[in-house]
């Protein structure tokens, strides 16, 4: 069987580093806050190229604190991609705004700026851009944008850590950024976890603050936040797996381009694209075909995992059928019966990613 996904073998492969951290933290208690935490998010900015970061309980909490820092008007518009996970969405209407939905690029499935620009109002404040399956938004382009329309850019980088764009690691190069440790991203914990990254100072302070109960000192609260850290836990192991993160990366895009030549010809199938411009942090390689089910079957079959990111788009979902109207994205929601993503990750050998492009191409659609 060729997996999707296998954390116990990238366990395996950094045990020693795992345990240590572990064993740390449990010698010494610091199981919130501490010097892990403060330390993890001193590597973590350096890292994305940020001047800082700040540990968050999930990526759903950074992408809320994020905008709730911003200290936009109430019920300001924010335009958020089509194609995204709902975390994306639901952090703005949870966070007092209303959601406008945009197309998806069809080369890079990412934020589609032609028509995100058209569905600027008076009423829109800020612009989510999800740097989805780890290849970057346009940020040149949408900064610009930003700035002609007086526009705050929140990164949604759940799926893109150690991605560039023009040499640049994204997170901080819109106003604040927003990334996800779930176990199964590049960067994961051993449980939620998530940071908001910024080279703002103010910004930063007020995320903090935030994120702790309205407070920097222990009880001088200067207004009401919410409950959300990142562990002492999650931070010694999220310490542990980063200085390997790049050489994940690399050996990602390694598999995909092993990928993007074995399927090279397959008429009934589109590969992912990749701008000549970023470094794709392959969280995911999606392939897009009409034949999307039956070859998922076909590939159980023969022993490949596959996975489906997203069945559903976005606008599609009963939480936003007050949303829909004729002027709704329809792009995603035609992509989404089209979308498989094979197998990807460090645990791969090229044994396994033959065997993957060999049950693709054997299949008879």
């Amino acid at each position: 069987m060729v997996k999707f996904l296998d954390l116990a073998s990238q366990y395996h492969s950094i045990k020693d580093d795992i345990d240590a951290a572990i064993s740390r933290i449990i010698a010494t208690s610091a199981f919130i806050g501490g010097p892990d935490l403060k330390a993890f998010e001193s590597e973590f900015a350096a890292f994305q190229q940020a001047e800082h970061c700040i540990g968050v309980a999930n990526g759903t909490d950074a992408i809320e604190i994020a905008i709730e820092a911003l200290d936009l008007p109430a019920g300001s518009e924010i335009l958020v991609p089509a194609n995204s996970f709902i975390a994306s969405s639901e952090a703005v209407t949870r966070s007092g705004h209303r959601v406008v939905f945009c197309e998806a690029d069809a080369v890079s499935y990412t934020l589609d700026l032609d028509d995100l620009e058209r569905r600027i109002t008076p009423k829109t404040k800020a612009i989510i851009a999800v740097h989805l399956y780890g290849h970057p938004c346009d940020m040149t382009g949408l900064m610009d944008l930003a700035e002609r329309h007086g526009l705050k850019i929140i990164e949604d980088c759940a799926q893109a850590h150690g991605a560039e764009i023009d040499g640049r690691r994204i997170g901080a190069i819109g106003h604040i950024g927003a990334f996800s440790f779930y176990p199964g991203k590049n960067l994961g914990a051993y449980g939620d976890g998530g940071a908001i990254l910024t080279n703002d100072a103010d910004l930063a302070r007020k995320s903090r603050m935030i994120a702790n109960h309205g407070r920097i000192n222990k009880y001088d609260h200067q207004f009401e936040g919410r409950n959300s850290r990142l562990d002492g836990l999650q931070a010694a192991i999220l310490r542990a797996k980063l200085p390997h993160l790049d050489g994940w990366i690399d050996r990602r895009n390694s598999i995909a381009q092993r990928y993007l030549a074995g399927l090279q010809g397959v008429e009934w199938l589109s590969q992912p694209n990749i701008k000549r411009n970023v470094r794709h942090a392959f969280h995911l390689f999606v392939i897009r075909t009409a034949h999307r089910d039956a070859l998922q079957g076909w590939l159980k079959e023969q022993g490949v995992d596959s996975g489906v990111h997203y069945p559903i788009a976005l606008p599609d979902l009963a939480a936003y059928a007050y949303l829909r109207d004729a002027d709704t994205p329809t792009l995603a929601s035609d992509l989404a019966p089209t979308l498989l993503s094979l197998p990807m990750g460090e645990h791969l050998s090229e044994v396994d990613v033959d065997q993957v492009i060999s049950a693709v191409r054997s299949f008879q659609p």
